[in-house]
């Protein structure tokens, strides 16, 4: 080989989310992959015949219409290219993920008011929608999955059982846009400094073409389920599936005969959405289905969840669970546009079989980290990010932080600080932010929230669970992990709900159905909704405002909802009773919200319209003593500070009951920011005292602009807060006094 023939040496550069989003990056970066024209459903004309096992028109229907099928085809677009080898892969990078999108936007394709002529995601797609987010401060929008969910009851489609949690798809659901108008909403958001974020869910799917040819033993289909025949000499036990059904949930009994004669593992850890007589287990069985080779089979099958969404078996030789998911992820990070990708259910990705007379060994799981590792480290190699809801321990949080998802769900500190509101008291707060440092999850690293679609979450994992034995001190007692996790639900349960709150719902044994302002109007001591006129409105939105200080003034991402933006309220139970008859009170809190003043929109098909404390962002925009322009105030702040990518190093006692402090280094010059808020309805007087503050540092006032005073010896400082309030404080050291040369003072 000649000198001139011989390749030149290459030094592999470091890159950077944001180097890589769109336009920075080049779109060599990004491989155009389609997987069908326009999201083209298969022709009609091929529906013909028995939706049967034995009919090969409908098994070739639901070859095409899976999941697994757009898998393969999609992973051929993407192998054997130059650019899956372009970005870091192996290790979590949640400061750059925070650095490329900090504020986010969770939407909720049934509540959103749709612009008039246009869907859910053409209304996501609007101009004028990501000039607001652009004003407020919003950088990436969630949209929730969008993708066809549910069922099918043979050639027919059947709802979601869980808000298109069910995913049964890769193609957009037409009741929400299209492929187009989701990939014009990405160039939208990116023309507004913005990104889009996606959902897969590695857990489980719904009962779709994957499920149905799984059920009929076709190819692989089983293999991405954790599902297991049962032999005809063994049906005799099994309980009937009513007519209008395809599966019934086990009962305890034969979940353990089932476990005894070496079909399942039996009892899981805790049986999720428990309500007895409908789910008493985590096991279901179908009802006998024919298979296209004659023969016909019964199969029990797991689900963490509901019914209609069977668990994806990460460990089975075919892989083909593990393919599917990943295809899906490259769907949206590769065809489709997105930058990041919420990981649904996915700490419930294991399951092994404990010793006799033991649950089954379910939460926490290697496996689980294994898969999540897996998932997360194809979408960093193709660009993206990736962020979880593991409503865990702090410990199972932190392992599967170590090489998986980017950033995770703060329900650490969710149930918390709506605690603190309920109670005026921060000590079970600052007992869980420190709980979170202590075990090394550092806030950085979470997604701090206020209302998603979800309920306010009271379970306490990692009290109830992992450390139910573990000694804490509260209200001068020392009391189990479980104890001190009963105490906190029960004096939510009494402030929150019944008669103090009867607006607000529990939700099984998850939580209280509740919007953010309900949760206030509760804490505040309205038991009437209808009490919330004139100066209550303020009340709440100072609030409201307080809990974004909260979620804003610390390290990590912070999210909020259409519902947080115009202060929403509850739904009358009066008129959704269809929703709520299967026990999901959920749907209380689900109105639909008009965010840019479209008033009616006839062809809107979502949730009934709910009551709107704060108006439309245009109208808040335009109102300096609004709620949004409080919340625009509160992110430039946060912003300048520079505390979403800061270190949190402190949260001190305090000296005032309703008094919370945060600490945060910023950078190597020395400075802090310290977050100050009163959880309150009264005025407070406190000392802020932090080792980590240096004596003479002076303390600056964010919001005012203005200089409060110095550090003293003890390294401390008093604050004044009205009820509700919030500071952010700059405090910078003291400048060193300059040393004298000591040829100065020969000269002298």
């Amino acid at each position: 080989m000649t000198e001139e023939s011989q390749p030149a040496e290459h030094e592999a550069s470091e890159i950077t989310y944001s180097e890589q989003f769109y336009p920075a990056r080049p779109r060599a970066l990004r491989p155009r992959a389609r997987l069908r024209p326009q999201g083209s459903p298969t022709k009609g004309e091929d529906r013909t015949g028995e939706a049967s096992g034995t009919n090969p028109f409908y098994v070739a229907w639901l070859q095409r219409s899976s999941m697994l099928h757009d898998a393969n085809q999609i992973a051929n677009q993407f192998s054997g290219r130059g650019s899956m080898w372009q970005n870091p892969f192996a290790n979590p990078d949640p400061e750059s993920a925070v650095n490329t999108a900090g504020v986010w936007f969770t939407a909720y394709p049934l509540s959103l008011m749709t612009k008039p002529g246009h869907s859910f995601l053409g209304t996501l797609g609007d101009p004028d929608l990501w000039q607001s987010f652009e004003t407020i401060g919003i950088q990436a929008l969630h949209t929730g999955p969008v993708k066809r969910a549910g069922g099918l009851n043979g050639w027919q489609p059947t709802p979601s059982v869980d808000g298109h949690f069910d995913r049964i798809s890769t193609e957009i659901d037409s009741a929400f846009g299209t492929e187009d108008e989701f990939r014009a909403m990405c160039e939208i958001a990116t023309e507004h400094g913005g990104t889009i974020l996606d959902d897969i869910v590695p857990g489980h799917t719904g009962k779709g073409a994957d499920f149905r040819l799984a059920e009929m033993n076709v190819g692989d289909y089983p293999g991405i389920y954790h599902m297991v025949e049962i032999e005809p000499d063994d049906w005799g036990g099994l309980p009937d599936v009513p007519p209008g059904r395809d599966s019934v949930n086990l009962d305890v009994v034969t979940e353990k005969r089932l476990a005894d004669a070496g079909y399942i593992i039996g009892e899981l850890q805790r049986v999720i959405f428990h309500d007895p007589g409908v789910k008493d287990t985590n096991w279901s069985i179908t009802a006998p289905v024919l298979g296209p080779d004659g023969v016909t089979r019964r199969w029990v099958y797991l689900h963490y969840f509901k019914e209609g969404q069977p668990s994806i078996n990460w460990l089975d030789p075919s892989f083909a669970g593990m393919r599917m998911v990943i295809g899906d992820a490259l769907h949206s990070l590769g065809d489709l546009g997105t930058g990041a990708l919420r990981l649904d259910a996915n700490g419930f990705l294991g399951v092994e079989k404990s010793a006799d007379g033991l649950p089954a060994w379910s939460e926490g799981h290697p496996l689980s980290e294994a898969a999540n590792h897996l998932i997360a480290s194809m979408v960093r190699k193709v660009g993206g990010f990736t962020f979880q809801e593991l409503n865990l321990t702090i410990d199972d949080i932190r392992e599967t932080s170590q090489t998986g998802a980017d950033l995770s769900y703060d329900f650490i500190n969710r149930p918390a600080y709506q605690h603190a509101l309920a109670v005026q008291d921060s000590e079970f707060l600052r007992l869980t932010l420190n709980a979170s440092m202590d075990f090394g999850v550092a806030p950085l690293s979470l997604v701090h929230a206020l209302q998603n679609h979800d309920e306010l979450t009271y379970e306490l994992v990692h009290f109830a669970t992992r450390h139910k034995d573990d000694e804490y001190t509260y209200r001068g007692e020392s009391l189990p992990g479980s104890e001190l996790a009963v105490t906190i639900r029960s004096e939510m349960i009494d402030s929150l709900t019944g008669p103090a709150a009867p607006y607000n719902a529990i939700f099984t044994t998850n939580g209280i159905a509740s919007t953010t302002a309900s949760i206030i109007a509760a804490s505040l001591g309205i038991s009437d909704l209808e009490e919330i006129r004139g100066p209550v409105v303020e009340q709440v939105k100072h609030a409201h405002l307080l809990l974004a200080k909260f979620n804003a003034w610390q390290p990590g991402v912070f999210a909020l909802s259409g519902w947080d933006l115009c202060g929403m309220l509850p739904l009358p139970r009066e008129g959704i009773e269809h929703l709520l008859a299967g026990g999901d009170t959920r749907w209380i809190h689900r109105a639909s919200y008009d965010l840019m003043g479209y008033d009616e929109n006839p062809a809107f098909t979502g949730m009934p319209t709910g009551r709107s404390l704060y108006g439309n962002l245009p109208e808040q925009l335009a109102d300096p003593d609004s709620f949004v322009s409080g919340l625009r105030a509160v992110l430039e702040i946060r912003d300048r500070a520079g505390v979403a990518t800061a270190r949190q190093v402190d949260v001190p006692p305090v000296s005032h009951r309703g008094m919370l402090v945060m600490v945060h280094a910023l950078g190597d010059a020395g400075e802090h920011q310290v977050t100050v808020l009163n959880f309150t309805q009264e005025e407070i007087t406190g000392t802020v005292r932090s080792e980590h503050l240096v004596p003479g540092s002076t303390v600056h006032d964010m919001v005012t602009d203005s200089e409060l005073g110095e550090v003293d010896e003890l390294t401390s400082f008093t604050v004044t807060l009205g009820p509700h309030d919030g500071l952010s404080l700059l405090v910078s050291p003291p400048t060193p006094e300059p040393i004298e040369d000591d040829d100065d003072l020969d000269d002298e």
